[in-house]
């Protein structure tokens, strides 16, 4: 739909097709590069090429927009290094070759890089679309605790609906004609049945309550009854799914946890 050429945008890395992009009154098209870098940092999917190179080295990068032509840094500009390692926990990889880390340690080591910048703003562009749900969850936690500790601001795309309804303090939906079609806080984002209008959704069922994604249903006669509640019938209701087997279920009340994957299937 268009998210990460808004990001790009944003970032200045493509001309808007119309329009500008303000930042305390300014147009960022019109700062000087360093300018811009010392105020905003980037996190997108591109891979980085790092040959002979250690992760302390990468993250130094960082701090490019504040050394001279040379680009030699001083004391301070290490420590500013050395920090940002620490507040992301990468500490320990200093001087491990980047090339040789796992997906989850280079996006962590990618994380202290941008924030090495201390810039204002953090883009980042599915962050998360690599790594599994250990990673997942500590980056996330990581990203967290520096919009708290260090201020900062955080613009990411994701395409995970139950992280960004979690972490997000605001949304914006990009709808298949290309226009942002909501913007606000989760719980004005993620009310009945719109996720579903948003996403074109043919199959399945979302619920934007419980953050749950549930496959069709089984059509037909029922053949089972299951008697549940309290999260007991989940598991079975989603093995009589796999199964193709319709099946009925009862009595729940609307708010047990068992209702949402009930509803669904």
């Amino acid at each position: 739909a268009g998210k990460s050429t808004i990001l790009k945008s944003v970032a200045a890395q493509l001309p808007p097709l119309g329009g500008a992009v303000y930042l305390d009154g300014a147009d960022l098209l019109g700062m000087k590069g360093t300018e811009r870098a010392r105020r905003m940092a980037v996190m997108f999917t591109e891979k980085v090429h790092a040959e002979w190179m250690t992760c302390r080295d990468v993250v130094a990068a960082g701090r490019y927009p504040y050394t001279g032509r040379f680009g030699v840094l001083s004391e301070e500009d290490w420590k500013a290094v050395d920090e940002a390692m620490e507040a992301v926990q990468v500490s320990e990889l200093r001087e491990r070759d980047f090339q040789t880390l796992s997906d989850g340690q280079r996006q962590r080591v990618m994380l202290a890089r941008a924030l090495a910048q201390e810039p204002e703003i953090l883009l980042l562009d599915e962050p998360t679309s690599y790594l599994d749900v250990k990673y997942k969850l500590e980056f996330l936690t990581v990203l967290q605790e520096m919009t708290r500790k260090k201020k900062l601001t955080v613009i990411m795309s994701l395409h995970e609906l139950d992280m960004a309804q979690r972490i997000s303090d605001r949304i914006l939906c990009i709808g298949r004609s290309h226009c942002v079609e909501k913007f606000g806080r989760p719980e004005k984002i993620f009310t009945s049945g719109y996720i579903r209008r948003l996403f074109g959704m043919t199959a399945g069922n979302f619920d934007e309550g419980s953050g749950m994604m549930e496959l069709e249903g089984p059509k037909g006669r029922p053949e089972v009854f299951v008697i549940a509640g309290n999260g007991t019938g989940r598991h079975v209701f989603r093995k009589l799914q796999r199964s193709g087997i319709p099946f009925v279920t009862g009595i729940l009340y609307r708010n047990d946890i068992d209702y949402p994957t009930a509803e669904a299937l």
